[in-house]
């Protein structure tokens, strides 16, 4: 190998500022820029994915030191299995969104000045792989705040739409919430580090070396997992989730949903497995708790909405909410020294961080091929695309399964390992744990279920049936890069479902560097063909087989149905007995949703009306009647604008102080020199 894991991570991170950097060389040919940008982006995606592997089949860890940072302050990194493995995960979506950019963002030639999308694009790359090999409080924030920078602008992209800009805003705010809480979190471990004497506690190593006590070190859990929830999007810090994604350019819907997410898995993971690595079991448990709140509030929310990327946003709230679960699972049976079971919860969230990426992915692009189509992100508004769009109605419908949790694909590997990890919950000690792990249980099995019914309802509205809208529009199938972009996702969700063994065996030093154990012991113990989490007589999976016999079911109807001559007779579609339906009375989400909007209404903010208004007197209806639905998220009345509320009454009264007099300044910062050499030594 030329390089090393390491030095090939860094050369990623060069190639994604060199595509920064080669953007100004093709202002005359827009078209010329998007090739050779997103080429580059391609190559430095698969230099990020060979220097994960290596870094996680190695097993090893390597550092480095660069002298960039402040006089004294140098940058330290470092790649270990945690860090290769989310490395890998980046490149890999990163190198399929690149492909289908190429189709994508020409789109937007003429209309949208695309250089600003490859440059922050870059650096949004950039900043995240920076944060994975970061090992010093200084340069994560640094990086941490370069990702957050950059897709403010990518969010802000189409800053002529007042809704853009407002949810744009929202984001920064609530980033900059999370990284103030990220940085007291930091502050507090490198103070303890050192006594509070001096910066060098600031490097990862001294805070590894240090001994925390109990009261600091939940404070310093605390506030770093408040900061990486309101990343993570989850519950309640995950009103911006929702607002952000949808107006985001789809590409860049898939990386902040694929992937800027799992920054926050991976900080929390990093924080306190490698940092604090001693603490009580209800850090699990709360860390679960969120987890499952996120995971239930997220589909619920996600099956409500008509906007399909809107739908696809709270459904990321729901999927890294089940990540989560795992977590808080693996850090439950980590405090109680149960390392085994602790590896398999660890391995079921990063699997499932590793399937949402891809199938979020290709959820978000085929939105975005769809998007670009029909110019209409309304689910209502569409219909029968699967006609007039079959590849991307197939791969949509494959990102559909595997979000569903449904065998032979990825989304149901992870679903299951945790299922596992939580029937292993009796061999807890505490009596508590074992009363609460089974409505945990049930709580993570209605998710699954729910989601599945949410997918449905998207991928139903969406692509069956006729078209709903109101004009006819010429549809035209995605760029065959986007297509080409998609297939590769879709093979990667193919591949993880039925083939997790081999993968599962890859990654295994991971949950030995975290937990101090591997799952392959008894995963691997029937090789590649079956999966064996526990012991086979307690449970096994073979991904393989199951592809076989529904592959063998499909293409033996399919050969009955048309191979065999008159056995598929093709009628029109039934009318339920009514002769004058139009396409716009077919059965559509909001139907579709009702039951269950019922069930759960007392969880949204709904307001539901049915409207007559006159029309003219000579038409066979005088009136026309118009339903109209509202369902709004309630932390907004819960939290979010009590907390503004006050904040505007606080600023008006810090307000007065600015009275616009010298004087009254002067005697400011009087008083402020006084207090100063009161209080500080």
């Amino acid at each position: 190998m030329i390089f090393s894991p390491l030095e090939s991570a860094l050369l990623s991170v060069l190639l994604f500022l060199v595509q920064a950097a080669l953007v100004p060389f093709f202002r005359r040919n827009e078209r010329l820029m998007i090739t050779v940008c997103y080429g580059t982006a391609a190559i430095a995606s698969l230099t990020a994915v060979a220097a994960g592997i290596g870094a996680v089949g190695g097993g090893a860890t390597e550092r480095a030191v660069l002298a960039l940072g402040l006089p004294d302050l140098p940058f330290h990194l470092r790649l270990d299995p945690l860090s290769g493995f989310f490395l890998t995960t980046i490149g890999l979506l990163a190198f399929c969104v690149s492909v289908y950019s190429v189709g994508y963002v020409r789109g937007f030639l003429g209309h949208r000045p695309v250089a600003r999308l490859i440059v922050f694009s870059s650096l949004f790359l950039a900043g995240m792989i920076t944060v994975v090999l970061a090992d010093d409080a200084l340069i994560f924030l640094i990086a941490w705040e370069l990702m957050a920078a950059a897709s403010y602008f990518l969010v802000l992209y189409e800053d002529e739409r007042p809704e853009n800009r407002r949810a744009a805003f929202l984001y920064i705010v609530i980033a900059h919430i999370g990284a103030v809480a990220i940085l007291l979190s930091f502050g507090v471990m490198a103070g303890l580090a050192t006594g509070f004497r001096d910066f060098s506690g600031y490097s990862f190593d001294a805070m590894r070396a240090a001994t925390f006590p109990a009261g600091w070190a939940t404070a310093a859990f605390l506030l770093a997992f408040s900061g990486f929830a309101a990343k993570a999007g989850i519950v309640p810090l995950h009103v911006w989730l929702p607002e952000a994604h949808p107006v985001a350019p789809s590409n860049v819907s898939a990386l902040m949903s694929g992937l800027m997410l799992k920054t926050a898995v991976y900080g929390v993971i990093r924080v306190t497995f490698d940092l604090i690595e001693i603490f009580p079991w209800w850090w699990g448990a709360l860390v679960m708790m969120f987890g499952l709140l996120s995971a239930i509030s997220g589909v619920l929310y996600a099956l409500m909405q008509n906007d399909l990327k809107r739908l696809l946003a709270y459904s990321s709230i729901e999927n890294v909410g089940l990540v989560f679960i795992s977590i808080g699972l693996c850090m439950v049976f980590t405090s109680f020294r149960l390392p085994l079971i602790a590896a398999l919860a660890l391995t079921a969230g990063l699997y499932h961080a590793l399937n949402h990426a891809l199938f979020k992915g290709l959820l978000f692009m085929g939105a975005g091929s769809v998007l670009h189509a029909t110019r209409e992100r309304t689910m209502e508004e569409m219909g029968g695309l699967i006609h007039m769009m079959p590849w991307t109605a197939v791969l949509f419908l494959i990102g559909c399964i595997s979000i569903s949790a449904l065998p032979p694909f990825n989304g149901f590997v992870s679903e299951w390992l945790t299922f596992q990890a939580f029937l292993l919950s009796p061999s807890l000690p505490a009596p508590l744990l074992k009363l609460l792990m089974p409505v945990g249980a049930a709580l993570f099995a209605l998710t699954a279920a729910l989601s599945a019914a949410c997918f449905v309802k998207a991928f139903g509205t969406t692509f069956l049936g006729h078209w709903r809208g109101r004009h006819k529009i010429r549809v035209h199938e995605a760029d065959w890069t986007m297509k080409t972009g998609m297939i590769m996702t879709a093979a990667g969700c193919l591949l993880l479902g039925i083939l997790p063994s081999l993968f599962i065996g890859w990654m295994d030093s991971v949950p030995v560097q975290i937990v101090g154990a591997p799952i392959s012991v008894s995963a691997g113990t029937h090789g590649w063909l079956w999966l064996t989490p526990v012991a086979p007589e307690r449970a096994s999976y073979s991904g393989i087989i199951v592809f076989s016999g529904i592959l063998v079911v499909v293409v033996s109807a399919y050969v009955l149905l048309h191979v065999r001559p008159g056995t598929l007779h093709r009628v029109p579609l039934w009318d339920c007995g009514f002769e004058k339906l139009t396409e716009r009375m077919q059965y559509n989400g909001t139907s579709f949703s009702m039951p269950l909007r019922r069930i759960f209404g007392f969880l949204f903010n709904i307001k539901e009306q049915v409207r007559l208004t006159p029309q003219s007197a000579h038409s066979a209806f005088p009136r026309r009647l118009t339903y109209y639905l509202r369902v709004r998220d309630r932390f907004w009345g819960w939290l979010y604008r009590p907390v503004a509320g006050m904040s505007f009454r606080i600023s008006r009264k810090v307000g007065k102080l600015q009275q616009g007099r010298i004087q009254a300044y002067l005697i400011y910062s009087f008083i402020t020199i006084i207090v100063l050499l009161l209080f500080v030594k």
